[in-house]
């Protein structure tokens, strides 16, 4: 089994390259697109801010192929990408041609894409059917995500677009496409008020299972922190994946753990990443 992680959280304190760089030398066999910064949401007012990002200008795939020869250099690769988000905003979702394109040119063969958290099936189908004769053209798959609302009076997750087994696979039959796979999200699964579980998921969704988005929780909130430094039983998770012959990366996107670093002690929290998901692998390939 191979590791992986996302770039964002590290790429926040000491830029993307540096954090690929980074990656590779704490031993991660693969690195995760992070490409939130292609669009830079406001969430208060519900709007673009304004980005000179290089992912958001004309020179996109020049900034990818950097990425990908500093992973290359490194001795990594791309395994798979992240497209900006939320998928409610219009502007946003005329993004993601371009960040199917930004996975390919980086060497990525999945791009996650969020569906719109309070639509069903059919009415994110028709989204994902737009990209889809694209994202072929580009060999890149398209990975939808298991998602999460919040209920403020119960102060729990609430129910969203493939937040259980049932809404996953319906999101799955409705495009019915090779290209299109899921992405599991194994901190959200366990999120108390979705009456689902890691373990649950995995089997449901067997093999079209390929991508995945490791962190653990207090299986209540969404902590996105280190696998085995809170509540979720990574050993159960672990055995349903070998059950089901998932044959992805083990990619964590367990980013607040880094939130905290600074340049002089980033790395020292990527070993540290690193360190936790070759666990995870190891007990993987034992199984």
């Amino acid at each position: 089994m191979k590791i992986s992680t996302e770039i964002a959280s590290a790429a926040k304190i000491v830029g993307e390259e540096k954090a690929v760089e980074l990656i590779a030398k704490a031993g991660f066999d693969a690195w995760d697109f992070s490409m939130f910064d292609m669009c830079r949401y406001d969430w208060g007012n519900r709007c673009l801010l304004e980005n000179n990002h290089p992912l958001a200008g004309s020179d996109y795939l020049a900034f990818a192929r950097r990425l990908k020869q500093t992973g290359l250099d490194n001795g990594i690769v791309c395994n798979q990408s992240h497209a900006p988000f939320p998928t409610c905003c219009a502007e946003i979702r005329s993004y993601y041609k371009r960040a199917i394109e930004c996975t390919a040119e980086a060497g990525g063969n999945i791009c996650i894409i969020h569906p719109d958290n309070n639509k069903g099936a059919l009415e994110n189908a028709e989204m994902y059917f737009e990209l889809l004769d694209f994202a072929k053209g580009c060999g890149v798959k398209i990975a939808t995500e298991n998602m999460w609302n919040w209920d403020d009076e119960k102060d729990q997750a609430a129910p969203a677009a493939c937040s259980d087994p049932e809404s996953f696979n319906a999101h799955l039959d409705a495009v019915n496409d090779e290209f299109f796979v899921a992405c599991l999200d194994i901190g959200h699964a366990e999120m108390r008020g979705l009456n689902t579980t890691a373990v649950d998921m995995i089997k449901a969704l067997g093999s079209r299972l390929q991508a995945l988005h490791i962190h653990d929780n207090d299986m209540w909130h969404d902590s996105h922190q280190i696998p085995m430094s809170m509540n979720i039983d990574f050993v159960s998770v672990v055995k349903a994946l070998k059950e089901i012959g998932y044959s992805g990366y083990f990619t964590l996107e367990s980013d607040r753990y880094l939130s905290t670093r600074t340049p002089e002690t980033v790395f020292e929290g990527i070993r540290e990443l690193a360190a936790a998901d070759k666990k995870l692998a190891e007990m993987f390939d034992k199984a």
